[in-house]
């Protein structure tokens, strides 16, 4: 009898340290410091990122024609030339302009032309160069910009990089009225991204660094250089520059 009261004694002493113990342990883990590693906070994707541009890759001419009676703007701004047109046919002889950033131009037909040289720099000639025949609100006449060519009978053609297909006044609504005021007056403002800078200036520029948002660029500006500095992708500080 004395052996049995000692076991069962010696039993529930052992339950009751096991349950003390148990209830240490969730106390600890309940009360312990956070030491697990936090996961990462997510990414956080600029809103020009997430724009969708649109494609149409064509590689003929039949492709090319499904241009015609539509309204493009222009997206490499500061890059393309454009001729007059008489007869269909490009007056390469004399420039008429150079395509500016967010223009808008009316697409009517395209001519297939032997370049001059000094017309390839941009887009290359081949055996004849392929341009777009437009017009220019509030213009009626008729322009002819080069957008790719034909050689030994394949055509390569850049719209795809020239233009925008849809509206970046609505792809880019986001941006706000002042941007896209200084935007379409081929200006620069404090607080601009360099994606902003580039459409309003132009995309032929140059810097001594390729950590993009944070360096000075010098941006052509049809002749008229504009040294703009970013910083954490916006811009900071700006003068005109006669380095270019």
């Amino acid at each position: 009898m004395q052996n049995g009261a000692k076991a069962a004694i010696g039993g529930t002493i052992v339950l009751i340290l096991a349950v003390g113990i148990r209830v240490g342990l969730i106390y600890r883990e309940r009360n312990a410091p956070d030491n697990f590693a936090k996961a990462p906070a997510r990414e956080v994707i600029p809103d020009d990122d997430l724009v969708f541009l649109k494609k149409k890759r064509p590689d003929s001419m039949k492709d090319i024609k499904e241009l015609f009676g539509t309204t493009v703007w222009v997206s490499a701004g500061g890059q393309l030339e454009y001729y007059p047109v008489a007869g269909h046919t490009a007056k390469y002889a004399k420039s008429a302009g150079t395509l500016l950033g967010g223009e808008p131009i009316v697409i009517k037909s395209a001519i297939e032309q032997v370049a001059p040289k000094a017309a390839t720099f941009r887009i290359p000639g081949g055996d004849k160069q392929v341009l777009l025949v437009f017009t220019k609100p509030g213009d009626p006449k008729e322009y002819a910009v080069p957008v790719g060519y034909r050689e030994a009978g394949q055509y390569t053609f850049y719209t795809d990089e020239v233009f925008f297909y849809d509206d970046p006044h609505e792809l880019y609504k986001h941006w706000g009225p002042t941007v896209w005021k200084a935007v379409d007056a081929h200006q620069v403002i404090l607080g601009m991204n360099e994606r902003q800078v580039e459409l309003a200036l132009g995309q032929v520029s140059k810097s001594t660094s390729t950590e993009y948002g944070n360096r000075m660029v010098v941006f052509a500006n049809l002749g008229h250089p504009m040294a703009v500095t970013f910083v954490k992708n916006k811009v900071t500080a700006f003068r005109p520059d006669q380095g270019f």
